[in-house]
């Protein structure tokens, strides 16, 4: 049943990247009464799937998605970012984009570690790439397989660390978690989102808000 009420409306979502994080995202959010349109190079492609989805869902290009939309989810292959940011970063003037991606590395000893380097968080990165939004992070130290199956069998029981900058990111960030059947668990700002990245002390960690906010040294 969808999760939206009057008091908080239907959001109109770009999944910009329909692979392991935007297809299972798009489903939940679609049942959560929302609508959403996915952004694909190749949107052609995806016709099936949206004639499976319903009416409230849709495929396009990256530029017509975000213009279509208020609400953006970045959640195309970390190499790829960069390239469709160029399409689409002046349409995301005044917009909520809530950044999925991750830049994955490793060390010599084989231990995942972030490729932006010591410093940088990629909710900061993608701030500074996009100044006109209000930038987001949520959905990335998750494994994306698990996005569909711990959202609809468990809702509501496992956590998902957020980070944002930006009050009213936070709170649609938030709500949107929860419409995907997770718990949000803030961590702060973008600059103090270091423990969702790769090599983070909750990358790839699956546990309840609890065990999130104990790993990542968050009191309350």
């Amino acid at each position: 049943m969808p999760e939206s009420t009057p008091d908080s409306p239907p959001l109109r979502i770009a999944v910009l990247g329909a692979g392991n994080i935007g297809r299972p995202l798009a489903r939940h959010w679609l049942a959560a009464g929302h609508t959403v349109t996915l952004g694909s190079r190749t949107p052609d492609r995806l016709a099936p799937l949206v004639e499976e989805w319903g009416g409230r869902a849709r495929a396009t290009t990256y530029p017509d998605a975000v213009a279509a939309s208020d609400v953006a989810l970045l959640s195309v292959p970390r190499p790829s970012l960069e390239e469709v940011l160029e399409q689409v970063a002046d349409r995301l003037t005044g917009k909520t984009v809530i950044d999925a991606t991750a830049s994955i590395g490793l060390s010599a000893d084989g231990l995942f570690v972030s490729g932006l380097g010591a410093g940088m968080t990629q909710g900061s990165w993608s701030a500074k790439r996009l100044p006109g939004s209000a930038v987001a992070r949520a959905f990335s130290h998750l494994p994306g397989e698990l996005l569909w199956p711990r959202g609809t069998q468990q809702r509501h029981f496992w956590g998902m660390a957020v980070a944002a900058d930006d009050a009213d990111a936070l709170r649609i960030t938030e709500r949107l978690v929860r419409d995907a059947g997770f718990v949000p668990v803030p961590l702060g700002v973008l600059d103090e989102s270091a423990a969702m990245e790769p090599g983070g002390v909750l990358f790839g960690y699956l546990s309840t808000p609890a065990g999130l906010r104990r790993a990542a040294g968050i009191s309350g």
